[in-house]
């Protein structure tokens, strides 16, 4: 087990050890152990950390000191997508490897609504390397500044799951898009906070479409 190259593949996907665990479902020293060598990685555990970490299975099993079979199993289904075999993890195109689509939302009377289709594409970030339906979008407004300024671009994993602290685009029914601090999941709400000024958000969850979890930023844009 070569636990630097998964600290190191951790770091680049912005995620500690205790996210992973929460991900496999596993106690936080499961995790510690098998980083460790002292605990062996499963098939199936390899498939889902690989996705986790926007890596490839082979890398996985590799970098685990496990011998990579000649057909990997299938990376599960997700909220009722279709299953996808394992060598069509990374899309297909040169093109769409190398790069991710760019959202937009613009301001209306009722806040930020997303746009139709992408506005054009920017390359792919380490942090979304091999990420299915990974995408950036522009930052727009005021409300996180300043950790966030208008025209900054946001790299978004929309697969990964959010932890306290950390920042997410949340898709609202209608096309609504919502910017901010992620705080929780309540019973019957999303909660969130923004920065300017502060003030803690609270959306209903029969609105929420998506909360996706934000990995990295361009501040070239």
């Amino acid at each position: 087990m070569d636990e630097g190259w998964f600290q190191a593949a951790l770091d680049r996907a912005g995620a500690s050890q205790a996210d992973l665990a929460r991900h496999l479902r596993l106690a936080p020293s499961a995790i510690s152990r098998m980083l460790k060598g002292d605990r062996q990685m499963k098939l199936t555990e390899a498939v889902q950390v690989a996705a986790f970490l926007g890596a490839s299975q082979e890398d996985v099993l590799r970098y685990a000191g496990a011998e990579t079979p000649a057909s990997l199993v299938p990376i599960p289904s997700r909220r009722g997508r279709p299953p996808r075999a394992a060598k069509q993890q990374f899309p297909a195109s040169p093109s769409e490897t190398a790069s991710i689509p760019i959202r937009s939302a613009v301001n209306s009377g009722a806040g930020l609504v997303l746009a139709e289709g992408p506005v054009g594409y920017t390359s792919r970030p380490h942090n979304l390397s091999g990420v299915r339906d990974g995408y950036a979008i522009y930052m727009v407004g005021e409300l996180m500044q300043p950790r966030y300024e208008q025209g900054w671009l946001l790299h978004v994993n929309p697969f990964k799951p959010p932890s306290p602290g950390r920042d997410v685009v949340v898709l609202k029914q209608g096309g609504a898009v919502v910017i901010g601090q992620f705080v929780s999941w309540e019973a019957n709400a999303l909660v969130l906070r923004q920065l300017n000024p502060p003030e803690e958000l609270r959306i209903p969850r029969a609105d929420v479409i998506g909360c996706h979890l934000i990995v990295g930023v361009d501040q070239e844009g």
